[in-house]
């Protein structure tokens, strides 16, 4: 008897997920990063298996920026999709002095998701922050420590953290010879508020690219309180 023929296997479907996350939320310093990473299933296994996950379980030595650096490469290498937006620190002042600093992040991931291939999910971090785009885009998923479940999500992560890291480095070297190595990253620790302190004693004033809508208390004594009005960040 001639051989029964076989069907042909069904072609293989491939899932596109696409990452919405950000780097800078916090820092009294510079601006905020926001990115938007799409992964195909076969990608998202690959950057897994090269370790990828949340960019802040790297930490912030040395090691850990190179090792980002290493996989953001890796990620734009595999992704269907790279995008990321910076925010500056005076559009972050003006928002933060409306109440509209999770309106404007809400805002900033519209535009990036604009761009973005047809995806089976979009999984945003923060459920408080992205729940109100859920009845906007139907296949969106606004999840807490999403970036240590979904590759997607951690590849944006990563991203965001890398571009973040470079406009601190450029913000940090513009004053190294002036006041020596500046520690802390620009988040509201001792590092960022002994230079922040420094810096007004000789100026009286804040440096430019400090967030005047954040609290700078470790300074009032020197040039009061630069901030404008409206509602303030709570940090300290």
């Amino acid at each position: 008897m001639p051989p029964r023929p076989t069907k042909p296997p069904a072609p293989r479907t491939i899932k596109v997920t696409v990452g919405i996350d950000e780097a800078g939320r916090g820092p009294a310093l510079g601006p905020m990063v926001m990115a938007v990473v799409a992964l195909d299933t076969r990608a998202a296994a690959t950057l897994s298996r090269a370790g990828l996950t949340d960019s802040k379980s790297y930490g912030s030595d040395d090691d850990a920026r190179a090792r980002r650096s290493e996989l953001a490469t890796r990620v734009r290498a595999c992704a269907a999709f790279v995008a990321l937006e910076e925010v500056s620190v005076d559009e972050i002042d003006r928002r933060v002095a409306r109440n509209e600093l999770n309106v404007l992040e809400r805002e900033v991931a519209l535009r990036l998701l604009d761009g973005a291939p047809v995806a089976h999910r979009i999984i945003a971090d923060g459920r408080r922050m992205f729940a109100p785009l859920c009845a906007r885009i139907p296949n969106l998923e606004a999840r807490d420590e999403a970036e240590s479940h979904h590759a997607a999500v951690a590849a944006a992560s990563v991203i965001a953290k890398v571009r973040r890291d470079q406009r601190w480095d450029e913000i940090r070297s513009r004053y190294t010879d002036e006041f020596g190595e500046i520690l802390g990253g620009g988040y509201v620790n001792d590092g960022t508020r002994r230079f922040m302190r420094a810096y007004a004693e000789r100026y009286r004033a804040l440096p430019p690219e400090a967030r005047r809508s954040w609290p700078h208390p470790y300074v009032h004594d020197i040039i009061g309180d630069q901030r404008p009005p409206g509602p303030q960040m709570s940090l300290l």
